[in-house]
């Protein structure tokens, strides 16, 4: 019995452990998830200093001439005070001589006789940055389970952080199966077809920060699968396209049982991709895709997706909605959820022209698709739609519900 979209995420999600650890450098952290708490260690800045290049003066001093003391520049060690009727030239990062009220630019003074004149009403603590404004010492900074990008990497350095945990990287082997099958760098006779859905799964799975392995194209045959399926089962998830549906050539099934699969789900009410199968063969994740191209890309984005997301330990692992509008009305035939491919331009979805679930070109066109109830037989121009985007990942730490209608 097919089971619902929901319920095959529900699935994925409870029987999927995140990834062990490891420790590594801030400099190859990029894109990994956290595996830690990390808290300040100190006040960033950690001392008082000039947000401008110009002048630190006493407030009382507003309008008067006053005598240059000294220079200051970032980085060095001054111990001197400032008094009345004086003023230090001052770098920006500099650290704050003691006594100073605030900083004036240097483009806010005039030359008088002795020093600089300094502008009436002036104001305390003017261009001054304190220690701490900006981190405080002991504040939490990053959390378990968050993806580290370029600015959470900015945090960890402003620390004297080198080296973080966090978890490792699922590790995916990918093959297709098909006597028709030929890879892009073999030569195709009339009555066999380029494998797609292998490289663009390969390409999917390595944006989306993944360790890939290619384990090539298999023959329709039991022995075929056997080898292949044996060479994969050294990753954490095999994903397969191809001899999930009910065809006389269609083993890929019953090949995966010989090892022991402990099958999940094997029919999802979707369209296209009915017939994608879950599972586990001990602690590796399978998951068979159908294997037309548009139905195997889509159906990937749903729930090879998700099986990334559970395994890399990610706090915000669910797959998040945008809201947008029908940029034009769409009819289509209602009695199963359907998957459909189209183009978001930041406020309205456009459905693709033309798509089925054979078809390679919309995957090019899109940038996201819908999921539209199985009740649902028209959505009128103007009406609030649930995008996915298949271009950025968009995701949450709760389950939303992304289907319209």
């Amino acid at each position: 019995m097919a089971v619902t979209i929901e319920k095959a995420l529900e699935l994925i999600y409870t029987n999927i452990k995140p990834k062990s650890l490891k420790i590594i450098p801030i400099e190859e952290a990029l894109g990994y998830i956290l595996a830690e708490d990390i808290t300040a260690s100190h006040n960033l800045p950690p001392y008082d200093n000039s947000a401008m290049d110009g002048y630190a003066v006493k407030i009382e001093d507003s309008g008067k001439c006053v005598k240059v003391k000294c220079t200051i520049f970032a980085g060095d060690n001054f111990e001197g005070e400032l008094s009345h009727g004086e003023a230090i030239k001052i770098m920006t990062g500099a650290r704050i001589p003691l006594g100073t009220q605030c900083i004036v630019p240097v483009e806010d003074t005039k030359e008088c006789e002795g020093g600089i004149e300094l502008p009436h009403n002036l104001t305390m603590s003017k261009h001054i940055r304190f220690a701490g404004e900006d981190i405080k010492k002991e504040q939490a900074l990053l959390h378990k389970g968050q993806k580290l990008d370029a600015h959470q990497i900015t945090l960890l350095a402003s620390q004297g952080i080198s080296h973080i945990k966090v978890h490792k990287k699922p590790r995916i082997a990918l093959f297709a199966s098909g006597n028709e099958l030929k890879m892009h760098f073999e030569q195709v006779t009339e009555y066999q077809l380029y494998n797609t859905n292998t490289p663009t799964l390969l390409s999917r799975a390595k944006e989306l920060g993944c360790e890939v392995e290619f384990i090539g194209t298999a023959h329709d045959t039991l022995e075929d699968i056997h080898a292949h399926i044996k060479s994969a089962l050294d990753c954490d998830i095999i994903i397969t396209s191809g001899g999930v549906s009910v065809g006389d050539a269609d083993f890929t099934k019953e090949a995966f049982g010989t090892f022991g699969y402990e099958i999940l789900f094997d029919k999802v009410e979707i369209k296209p991709g009915k017939p994608t199968t879950f599972g586990k063969i001990g602690d590796k994740v399978i998951l068979n895709l159908p294997g037309n191209p548009l139905a195997a890309a889509l159906n990937f984005e749903l729930f090879g997706r998700a099986i990334i997301y559970a395994m890399s330990g990610a706090r915000e692992k669910f797959i998040q909605p945008i809201t947008a509008k029908m940029k034009n009305n769409y009819k289509l035939r209602a009695g199963r959820r359907s998957v459909t491919p189209g183009y978001f331009d930041g406020k309205f979805f456009t459905v693709c022209e033309q798509f089925s679930p054979g078809m390679i070109s919309p995957l090019a066109e899109a940038n996201s698709f819908i999921i539209i109830s199985e009740s649902c037989g028209f959505i009128e121009e103007g009406s609030d739609v649930k995008v996915i985007s298949t271009k950025f990942s968009f995701t949450s730490d709760t389950f939303k519900d992304f289907v319209s209608f």
